[in-house]
């Protein structure tokens, strides 16, 4: 009963058979290779799009080189004030941009409220030698609440970002999940909306290491190898980033996974949210359940095996992440012991 987070489980299989193909003979290094070469077209046949790709091993290089290339030092990066850059990656993103500033932006349900951002923007900071410079704006989907931003939800975060001459870029550690709990072409919530980059996120749904950060505008990748190799993230056997997330994208197996995973939270919030005492507090769009309980109750389920993050000790909230080896009977016992302890 392990709902700590995606990243506890092991690789798909499909992943691990993919490796060890890779696994034999020489083949050039740093990006050479046949499988990194490939990464380009498959991409942008994925999105319909040309798409310039580099593989990285962790969502923070993804997320962090990313930003880099769309944001000087004296510049400013809009985005969620719960996000991921702005509470979990250690000043990565200032220190890989030079010193650009994180503008934490408010928000119900983890995304971004328009009126807040508009309220930023207005704020005429642009052209003045004495305030950083608006430069991107970044959203996390789905976000840290286990929301999604929808098509129209990221248009509409575009629309502002062409009128004040903003790149915009997506955290997708759970792109993945994102697209499946909306049903839609990966395009609508990307290019076509508006998106300029993307961390493609593989490894929180069954990948062993490995990210692809997506340029759907090739020219603003022009100092990516750059930024890659002076920040240590250049792999040299990148054979061994680019098979992963070509065998991701092999036969669907990156939606696939994510449904699955989206499927046992849909499960799992549904048992949670009958029993007395237990209150789902946002939609479940994702892989991810947030659950208010009881403090001993928490604690009773923890002492029958139940293993979860305590989200915010001051709400009696709890977050459930359901990764794609997930079963239903694996939910079936986390509520079960959900209801013994409330009992």
């Amino acid at each position: 009963m392990d709902f700590r987070s995606d990243n506890v489980a092991g690789a798909a299989p499909e992943i691990m058979t993919a490796l060890l193909e890779a696994n034999t003979g020489n083949v050039s290094s740093y990006g050479a290779d046949p499988w990194s070469i490939k990464l380009d077209a498959a991409f942008s046949v994925l999105f319909d799009h040309e798409c310039k790709v580099f593989p990285v091993s962790t969502g923070t290089a993804a997320n962090v080189l990313s930003l880099g290339c769309i944001t000087p030092g004296h510049g400013a990066i809009y985005c969620h004030q719960d996000s991921h850059i702005v509470t979990d990656e250690c000043n990565a993103p200032e220190f890989y941009t030079g010193g650009a500033k994180l503008v934490n932006v408010p928000g119900e349900n983890g995304k971004i409220d328009l009126a807040a951002l508009d309220a930023q923007l207005a704020l005429g900071w642009k052209g003045s030698q004495h305030n950083p410079q608006p430069s991107a704006v970044s959203i996390t989907q789905a976000t840290e609440a286990g929301t999604v931003y929808s098509p129209d939800d990221v248009a509409d975060i575009a629309h502002r970002c062409r009128e004040h001459g903003l790149r915009l870029h997506m955290d997708g550690a759970r792109f993945a999940n994102a697209v499946a709990g909306l049903n839609c072409a990966p395009a609508d919530l990307t290019w076509r909306a508006g998106v300029d980059v993307l961390s493609f996120g593989a490894t929180k749904n069954g990948a062993m290491a490995a990210e692809a950060v997506v340029f759907f505008r090739p020219e603003l990748a022009e100092s990516f190898l750059y930024r890659r190799k002076r920040g240590g993230h250049l792999f040299s056997k990148s054979r061994f980033l680019s098979v992963q997330l070509l065998a991701m994208l092999q036969d669907g197996l990156w939606l696939r996974l994510a449904r699955q995973a989206n499927s046992r939270a849909r499960e799992l919030a549904d048992g949670l949210g009958k029993l007395p005492g237990a209150k789902v507090v946002w939609p479940v769009q994702a892989n991810e359940v947030f659950v208010q309980l009881p403090v001993v109750a928490a604690e009773a389920m923890r002492q029958r095996g139940a293993l979860f993050h305590t989200w915010s000790e001051a709400d009696s909230l709890y977050r459930f992440v359901c990764s794609f080896d997930k079963t239903a009977e694996d939910t079936a016992a986390l509520v079960q012991a959900a209801q013994a302890a409330l009992r």
